[in-house]
């Protein structure tokens, strides 16, 4: 057994010594959903602070604790603050929540995040559904020793953001008459902001978002067997697209302005699951 294993499955003990909830359904709360737990009848909740060896978020608006319960009657895991490659942690603990989810019962996980427009079709305040990503920019959380207890050495990607899970977002978005985007995101290392010549290269690749985030979540995901579905909210527009710098305080703004139309979004594709 590995050592990263090992210190998965202690930490699960850790969780499981303080609640015995099993969630059918993981959530990853991005920037402009921290408070999306009101929306949860919350039965337990473990700070990432009491999980020894746990990565601990150190963003401001990533709040850091699992909360376990039920939306909409659906039991679920939700990941209140999530913590991110910049941060300095290896990739191997940024993904050791995904996991652990995974480990604790969950079958499938929604990822959510604030992304940079980086399709000119595209405006702030847009929500877009992820349909695939590209990993090249960030290293894999794959990389090293394989963990036989969850996955194949050689996992297949071809459809990490799973084509039921992205029709049940397709329905809910209509159901509530929620305008949805469609696109590919790419998640790059961070904390700064790309430049502009670097978003004329990605939009040349068929990139429509960019954002520090969430792909080597959803690989880490695949790679276990959970079904992955993602959303982005385009809090600003890339670099060089605007004639105008980039700013942390306008993703939390953006994201602020169109927090009620995402967890609704949210909250019906929970009940379509």
């Amino acid at each position: 057994m590995s050592k990263m294993y090992e210190k998965l499955q202690k930490c699960v003990s850790i969780i499981r010594e303080k609640t015995d909830f099993v969630p059918e359904v993981a959530l990853v709360l991005g920037s402009g959903l921290g408070e999306y737990a009101r929306n949860m009848d919350v039965k337990a909740e473990v700070p990432y602070s009491e999980i020894e060896g746990f990565p601990v978020s150190t963003v401001a608006g990533h709040d850091g604790r699992f909360l376990f319960g039920y939306v909409e009657k659906v039991p679920m895991v939700i990941m209140k603050g999530r913590v991110h490659y910049y941060e300095g942690y290896d990739m191997t603990d940024v993904v050791m929540p995904i996991r652990i989810m995974g480990m604790l019962g969950a079958k499938k996980v929604i990822l959510t995040n604030a992304a940079g427009g980086v399709n000119q079709d595209f405006q702030p305040g847009d929500l877009m559904m992820i349909t695939d990503h590209i990993s090249t920019f960030v290293p894999s959380p794959l990389r090293g020793e394989n963990l036989d207890e969850l996955g194949t050495r050689f996992p297949d990607m071809s459809h990490v953001y799973d084509p039921e899970l992205c029709e049940v977002i397709r329905k809910a978005a209509k159901k509530l008459n929620v305008p949805l985007k469609e696109g590919i995101y790419v998640q790059c290392s961070g904390p700064n902001y790309e430049t502009p010549a670097e978003i004329r290269a990605f939009r040349g690749m068929g990139v429509d978002a960019v954002g520090m985030s969430t792909v080597c979540e959803a690989m880490a995901a695949n790679h276990m067997g959970m079904k992955v579905c993602g959303i982005s909210c385009i809090t600003n527009m890339a670099a060089g697209i605007l004639d105008q710098p980039l700013n942390h305080k306008e993703v939390q703004e953006v994201a602020d302005r169109v927090k009620t139309t995402f967890e609704r979004l949210v909250t019906e594709t929970v009940m379509q699951l």
